[in-house]
């Protein structure tokens, strides 16, 4: 496309939507790589539970200073060739391919931690502008489709991620226990596999989506107001979230209570399935090998069920409304992590993993389809990386503070630890129904309805 945009959106073929949320698919392998694993490389490097909230402190920190500026970046940049979004899909995946390859070399816990945050800043690059790249590129009546197309690419992704160890152990033979600081090579040779994913995914996407080309007004605008500086762009970040649409404040409370139940699961389920479901001691305990793949396995599980109720979500949004199935959703998810402790038989965790990955169906999608029309459409990268300071926000807080918590009050209890995860859902889930006023089918936000007829009534 060589002409200015103009404003007018072409409804894109189901061939055209799978491309450019391919990449998705293996942004979402390498993060799901690190959430099933990266708990289990720090216990094998020596680190105690109480010490692994710290230790993944990295992320979130990256992704709050990373993620709006990345948006503020991608929102005034502009390239005949690669686009606005895609420069940054493509760097990202570029260096987060690298970490992935060193991160099973990791020989000390200074080492894991330090790769896992130059993983991070490089995931957070390629990651944000995905969500803006979808209201870039559909109209509104395919928006829905567009995030949901993403929701099934991240299923399939973290499916595949999750379940590698336990593939690499049972198919392949390759060891999964290793002496203590040292990685086992069934965990490395996922990494590896994670790399080669990542990157050709994210590389398909580049290769095979075009982007519009900004207007000639208001593009040369935002870039004539970045010239200001950091500072300038410092100010309008901070405008902008000192100016979020109602809708936005309600749905970013959800999402401060949703997220911290699952980075709970995260830091501890799969070690937790080992001691306390398998009753392994450590990294160097065959049982406790066992029963970390067994967990990882039951995590690629919960993104299978991710991805095929994704499928169906969207019908039953659109009966039973957003919000409510945004409600019900979390607490099938709050059920299922609360329900790991009444676990006697191993196969039971697939039940519980199954309410968890209908919760993370709709996490994917629904917050993001309830901000649909909110969001002024030429700050959206802003906006969405403001949106995302209520996921990392919270996860700050729990790497800071869960370690005292597991110490002091919890015992090391990692099992507790993932039930509080489940307590925090359904508070998430009350938020969601209670407080958040949607119209059946609605289309345009009501804040955007009040400012556009205040600005229909100052035109007359």
């Amino acid at each position: 496309m060589s002409t200015a945009y103009t404003g007018i959106k072409h409804r894109l073929s189901l061939s055209q939507i799978i491309n450019m949320s391919v990449g998705f698919f293996g942004i979402q392998f390498g993060w799901d790589l690190q959430r099933a694993n990266m708990g289990r490389i720090y216990e094998n490097l020596g680190a105690n539970p109480d010490e692994i909230p710290l230790l993944f402190l990295a992320a979130p920190l990256t992704g709050l200073i990373v993620q709006p500026i990345i948006g503020y970046l991608s929102d005034r940049t502009w390239h005949p060739r690669w686009g606005r979004r895609r420069p940054y899909f493509m760097f990202g995946a570029i260096f987060s391919s690298i970490a992935l390859i060193f991160m099973p070399h990791s020989s000390a816990l200074w080492m894991a931690a330090g790769l896992l945050w130059i993983l991070d800043v490089c995931g957070n690059i390629a990651m944000e502008p995905f969500r803006a790249f979808v209201t870039d590129k559909l109209p509104d009546s395919q928006i829905n489709r567009g995030f949901i197309m993403q929701s099934l690419m991240i299923g399939l992704g973290g499916s595949i991620a999750s379940a590698l160890p336990w593939l690499m152990r049972n198919v392949f033979s390759l060891s999964n226990t290793a002496e203590q600081g040292s990685i086992p090579e069934n965990v490395k040779w996922s990494f590896y596999i994670g790399s080669f994913f990542f990157l050709s995914s994210v590389l398909y996407t580049v290769f095979t989506t075009k982007e519009y080309p900004p207007s000639d007004v208001g593009f040369k605008d935002k870039v004539r107001e970045s010239n200001k500086g950091f500072g300038g762009g410092a100010r309008e970040i901070l405008h902008a979230l000192m100016n979020m649409p109602k809708r936005m404040k309600i749905v970013s409370l959800v999402q401060f209570f949703t997220w911290p139940g699952l980075f709970l699961m995260w830091f501890y389920y799969t070690t937790a399935v080992a001691v306390n479901v398998f009753g392994g001691k450590d990294g160097n305990d065959p049982v406790y090998a066992e029963g970390a793949d067994f967990g990882s396995l039951t995590l690629a599980y919960y993104s299978v069920i991710t991805f095929l109720f994704a499928l169906v979500l969207p019908f039953i949004a659109d009966k039973l409304g957003r919000k409510l199935t945004h409600a019900l959703c979390l607490i099938c998810g709050a059920i299922g992590m609360i329900s790991v402790s009444w676990v006697e038989n191993k196969y039971m965790l697939f039940a519980s993993m199954t309410g968890v990955g209908i919760a993370w169906a709709s996490i994917l999608s629904m917050p993001y389809a309830m901000l649909s029309g909110v969001l002024p459409k030429d700050k959206v990268g802003i906006y969405m990386g403001i949106f995302n300071f209520f996921i990392v926000l919270p996860e700050i807080i729990a790497s800071l503070g869960f370690g005292w918590l597991m110490r002091n009050v919890l015992n090391n209890d990692r099992l507790l630890a993932v039930q509080i995860g489940g307590v925090l859902m359904i508070v998430a889930a009350l938020i969601c129904y209670i407080f958040i006023r949607e119209k059946r089918n609605e289309f345009v936000d009501e804040d955007l309805s009040t400012e556009l007829s205040i600005e229909e009534k100052r035109s007359v």
